[in-house]
Parts: structure tokens; sequence; C-alpha cells
């Protein structure tokens, strides 16, 4: 076996993956597997902004976890990426100086350590949209297969969409027919022999944190920041006391940072209001601003959505908990619409009692629902036709999806532009070999059969 490790620096976690492949099978499709996963402890790497060192010692305990993973044997020929998304995109945004001091402490400690570490960069929000897209349709078998003579086979079937949901950014990805207005929106890929015509669009500042940020701005400027200010998406019972330095120290949150002195503190009372929470939730989003045929929100263009999408990541558990926890199904954007309203309305005892493990997060399940109902539907126009065809999935079998698997499969050129041949002939003639030494033996056992039958009745005779 062959082994690969990306690690994944999240805006508010960094996790590790430990994928592995038959050596001899390099470019096989649907091979690759996840070997093993590792969430670091901490936030992402660019809260480390204050002590860039410490971002790299985070890391430690996962890096550790892959040396006993990893065959000692292979550590050195085991390539080693980190890939760096929205967190540290706004990091740089922010100031590009101490984004690079981050990259480059925690470079120094991966090179520490016996793997073939091969860089740490940060991805482009189109990146990360597209290995996201080349992750699920790879895992599933869309780009090509091998059929059980070990010919390649060109599925018949068309790519899945691929929506994103991380903690500072949101992706949405897939093929289109449609001309894509804007050219930084087409991504042209030729895999497999096969080519792509790909949208994709990266919003950051609407991953899950940032939005929470950005809604309690939108409060506080609504009530002109006053000591206390009503929360209507934090559900009854529930408040809390917060620093205004901790809404405003993000580049999504700036400009609307007040005049008054961030060191002070105001307390966020929840009303559970549903219907008041999706009207400041909508405020997040600007519908009305758009210079192409048609947009998605923010004056981005969109073609319009066609075929099946997997939604992974927050999408993922947004929706778990809509079915989990609150016992609901989700098949239309009217359920999620009513399971919003209803989180909204449920106290935050009620709460805790039905999911005491989440504690951390139940507060905000009322206006991530709620945004997530207003991103698809009035963002990306999904509707009644086309929401049920989209699937809400944490993995493909054991292997999870999300950029990292893409992204390894790329650097690596595990992914050919052409399609492979050399497999096929190699495989195609030994399975007619063995097919034909099977017929034969069949008949040669068959004929003999038919000999000894005709011997031993003559010989009764």
């Amino acid at each position: 076996l062959q082994y690969g490790i990306v690690l994944d620096a999240g805006s508010s976690h960094t996790a590790m993956f430990i994928y592995k492949w038959p050596a001899d099978k390099e470019n096989d499709t649907g091979v690759v597997s996840e070997h093993g996963m590792c969430d670091v402890e901490g936030p992402g790497i660019s809260s480390y902004s204050s002590n860039p060192p410490a971002a790299g010692t985070s890391l430690e305990h996962c890096l550790n976890q892959a040396l006993r993973d990893v065959p000692k044997e292979k550590h050195v020929s085991t390539p080693l990426y980190l890939g760096a998304t929205a967190g540290m995109r706004l990091l740089n945004i922010a100031d590009p100086q101490v984004s690079d001091a981050v990259l480059r402490a925690v470079a120094a400690t991966l090179k520490t350590y016996p793997f073939d570490f091969r860089g740490a960069k940060i991805l482009s929000g189109e990146e990360e949209g597209v290995f996201g897209w080349v992750t699920a349709n790879y895992l599933l078998e869309n780009f090509i297969k091998r059929g059980w003579l070990g010919e390649w086979i060109q599925p018949q079937k068309k790519t899945l969409g691929a929506m994103d949901f991380g903690g500072a950014s949101t992706q949405i990805t897939f093929e289109t027919r449609d001309m894509i207005e804007n050219p930084r929106n087409e991504v042209m890929l030729k895999l497999y022999g096969q080519a792509y015509k790909v949208y994709t669009h990266s919003f950051l500042c609407y991953g899950r944190d940032q939005v929470l940020k950005r809604l309690i701005s939108k409060l506080l400027q609504a009530e002109t920041y006053q000591e206390t200010v009503s929360h209507p998406c934090w559900p009854m019972g529930y408040n809390k006391s917060l620093l205004l330095s901790s809404i405003y120290d993000s580049p999504c949150t700036e400009k609307e940072r007040p005049s008054l002195t961030l060191n002070a503190t105001v307390t966020l009372v929840g009303t559970g209001n549903g219907n008041l929470c999706t009207l400041h939730v909508s405020k997040l989003f600007d519908f009305t601003n758009c210079s192409f045929s048609r947009c998605s929100f923010d004056g981005v263009f969109q073609p319009e959505v066609s075929g099946n999408f997997i939604a992974f990541s927050a999408f993922f558990y947004t929706v778990d908990f809509i079915q989990t926890v609150m016992g609901r199904p989700v098949h239309l954007p009217s359920d999620l619409k009513d399971a919003a309203d209803t989180i909204c309305a449920t106290s935050w005892s009620e709460l805790l009692q039905k999911a005491p493990k989440l504690e951390k997060r139940l507060p905000d399940y009322c206006a991530v629902n709620t945004f997530v109902y207003l991103l698809t539907t009035k963002g990306y126009s999904f509707n009644n036709h086309s929401f049920p065809n989209i699937a809400f999935q944490k993995k493909v079998g054991e292997t999870s999806i999300g950029w990292a698997l893409g992204y390894m499969l790329n650097l690596t050129n595990m992914i050919p532009a052409e399609k492979p041949s050399s497999h096929k002939s190699m495989l195609y003639n030994y399975w007619v070999i063995l097919i034909l030494l099977f017929v034969v033996t069949t008949l040669t056992s068959l004929v003999t059969a038919v000999c000894l039958l005709r011997h031993s009745k003559s010989s009764i005779i």
C-alpha cells in the first residue's frame, strides 16, 4: 500500500486525513480510501495570529498519530500536504505578514516529521469548491469505473454538484451546459479523457461562524448598541454577554464596526422568534443587484442548478440535527423552513433536554437552519422540484467528503487527463487467458467424466 496525508486547516479547526491505495494500481479509480483521521484539538491555525509558533505545535498530536498509523517503512515515501481555507484567507486579507508567519510556523513543524512534506498553502475559494466536487464524484465513481473484465468504463450517469459549508465560507460547484457568463466562475477539467465544464463560486464570510458574527453585528446595529439586545434566533431562556471585540475581529464585520470602545460588553437575550430571525438573517444577503442574466446573491452570476447534488460539512450537520434530534424529515424546502421555525420556538431548557452533548452549538441551530433555508432556496434557487435532488451526506462509504482527497489526487497526479489504457489491456489479457483455461478445464473434465461413465457401463455388461 501507498499512503498520503492531507491536513485540512479550516477556519474553526484542523482535521488530518490519511489515505491509502494499492501501490500497483496508482491510476485506478475508487481504490483510494480513508485509512484514518484525526481532529486537531483547539481552534483553526488562523486563530494563532498573535502566537504563530503555537499553530505548528497544535498539529503535533495528530502528526504523532500519523507516525503510528502509517507503517514506518512508508514514512519517507508518504506525501504530506497542508491546505488552509477561508480562515486563513480572511487572515491574509487582514494582515498578509501575519498569515505568512502562521504558514511558516506550520511548515516548520511539518518538516520535522519523516514524511515527504510537499508544502503548506492557502487554497483559493474556487480550488476548495472544485476539489470538493472532484472528491465526491471520484468516490461515487462518476468519472470512470472498472468493469469486471478489467476494462475502463465511462459511466452513463451525470456528475453530482457539490455544496460545502465551512466555518468562514460556503461553496457551490456543479457541471453545467449553460453559458457561464463570468469567466471567474468557469473551470474546465479533463479527467480520464472526459472534458467537464464546471461552474464554481465560493462565498467568503458566508461560512457558519462568520454568518453568526455578521448576524449579531446586524442585531447590535438595529438596537443601536445598547447594553442589552434581543436575539430572535436564540432560544427563550438563553442569554450571553459578549465583548464587542469578539464580534468585530473579522474582515467580515469590520465595515460595521461601531465607534464605541471594543472592550465594552453587550448582553444578548434570546427571544426565539422565527419570523424575526428570518427577517434579520435575510439581511445578510443582497438579492437586488445583478449585472448578469441571473444571479444567486451579492451580484454573483449562477446558472440554473441542475442534476443531483451532495451537500456536506455543516450542511450535513444542520440537516442531521433536524432529522435525529428534532425527529423531522427533510424532503422539501418547506420541511427546512418548518424545522427552523420549530427549533426557533423551542426553549433553551427543552433543547438542552433533547441534545445535552451539543450544548456548545445548540443556541445557534435556529439561525443556521434559517440561513441554510434562505441560502438554498432564495440564494441558489432550489425549489420543490430540484431540492429533493440534494443528498445531505458526511461520507461516501468510509471516506469523508471534502476538498482534501481531491486536492491530494490532483497534486499526486492520480487522476490522469487521458483515459488510462495500460492496465486495461494487461488485465483484459489475463482475464481472457483465465476464462479460456476455465473453459478448457471444464470441457476436459466433462469429456473425462463421459469416458469414465461409458467405460464403467461396458465393464458391467
